[in-house]
């Protein structure tokens, strides 16, 4: 059930740029579990973990700080 529930969050975040620079701008993931919790959602650090091991690098770089996953560039390199 809470692996459900971030993978609704991660669904929430892509609809909501608000949500999205809030979330680049947490350091850790606790602080991004609790920015969860404020909306309803509950979850772990490690069910988080789990649910970002499921996704592409550039999804993850959509919402966590930005260098985390591979930057792309508009002229390859």
């Amino acid at each position: 059930m809470a692996q459900e529930s971030a993978a609704s969050f991660f669904k929430a975040i892509q609809q909501d740029e608000a949500l999205k620079a809030k979330l680049k701008a947490t350091t850790d993931a606790e602080a991004f579990v609790k920015i969860a919790e404020e909306r309803g959602y509950k979850f772990t650090t490690e069910e988080l973990q789990k649910q970002i091991e499921q996704m592409s690098p550039e999804e993850v770089a959509a919402f966590i700080n930005p260098g985390v996953g591979p930057r792309r560039h508009l002229v390859a390199r």
